[in-house]
């Protein structure tokens, strides 16, 4: 059998509802025959999802997790015995236009392009503005000094976007990874289990010496936290300590101590403004307590990764406002 040119993985937890209009728009893109495979991870979900698969995408390959075991966990399940040379991961809630894929592989197999090791799609949100303003998602991740990552022109109008190609990080929503970078770097951390993979991931990438670009041309659209919600407190719990544990990672000293500043100054002020659910003030303090524990281990476990940052100059790209 002929090895794919790409393999598109999408992780999925009850999301019966959301998958068609994902899957429907990966089986339809304008590549040859043969050229893409589709592994659907399912992370134990209790809806209709798996049968919903085998009944009606019964090309896909199917993996069902025993546990849920996050989108990191997800995807590096859905990335065993890879041969492809070319990943793409789309998020459930999302989908492709025709011809996004290509043209990200496109952009991987240009001359000069040898050392991109992923390349971003521009995600729009699928729903409108008020006036009808078509709005952007995500152009690729981006780093702040304030010990955060966030996605590159979130909410820009589409007819003002002015993007540039290189970004720091991809958007683990919609990107083409290249297999061989993932092989050098390695995958997805399982541990952060959910937000801020794929800041890490980018990361590493940069300081294996791989770049990072945006393709506009690569459309993707996504029905935003409609497979997790941003309210709760377990968003709140992930996103808070793995943004920690990946700045204490990566960032220069003075950056991941403002970070845990800013992290631990954060619940105080809730409490006097009186603005926030106890749950979340909750998973906020679980959040700090977990990441100082593991702090000190992180930066030491990166030390590496560190030093092909400092021997690129820094960070290998400058970080945000």
């Amino acid at each position: 059998m002929t090895t794919p040119l790409v393999r598109a993985v999408v992780v999925n937890w009850n999301g019966e509802d959301l998958l068609p209009t994902c899957l429907d728009s990966l089986v339809r893109q304008d590549l040859p025959p043969g050229a893409l495979e589709v592994v659907v991870v399912d992370n134990d979900s209790h809806d209709g999802s798996v049968d919903l698969v085998r009944r009606d995408f019964p090309d896909a390959r199917l993996v069902q997790n025993s546990t849920n075991r996050g989108f990191a966990g997800g995807v590096n399940s859905g990335l065993e015995d890879l041969e492809a040379p070319y990943v793409v991961l789309l998020n459930n809630d999302a989908r492709f236009d025709r011809d996004a894929v290509r043209r990200m592989i496109d952009v991987l197999e240009a001359p000069g392009n040898e050392d991109v090791g992923a390349v971003t799609a521009l995600l729009l949100l699928e729903d409108t503005a008020p006036d009808g303003t078509r709005l952007v998602n995500s152009t690729g991740n981006v780093v702040s000094r304030s010990g955060s990552a966030t996605d590159r022109d979130w909410l820009t109008p589409l007819e003002r976007l002015d993007a540039r190609p290189e970004v720091f990080g991809f958007c683990g929503g919609a990107v083409v990874l290249r297999t061989t970078a993932l092989e050098q770097v390695g995958h997805f951390d399982d541990s952060l289990f959910l937000y801020y993979e794929d800041t890490d991931l980018s990361w590493r990438l940069r300081a294996g010496g791989w770049r990072i670009l945006f393709e506009r041309e690569a459309v993707a659209w996504h029905r935003h936290a409609q497979s997790s919600d941003s309210t709760s407190a377990l968003f709140r719990y992930y996103n808070n300590r793995n943004a920690l544990l990946v700045f204490a990672r990566y960032a220069p000293l003075p950056v991941v101590v403002k970070a845990f500043a800013r992290q631990a100054l954060a619940p105080v002020l809730h409490v006097l403004r009186r603005d926030e659910r106890p749950e979340l003030l909750r998973a906020r303090a679980r959040a700090l307590v977990d990441a100082v524990r593991r702090a000190g281990g992180e930066r030491l476990r990166a030390r590496p990764a560190r030093r092909g940052l400092e021997a690129q100059g820094g960070l290998g790209a400058p970080f945000g406002d």
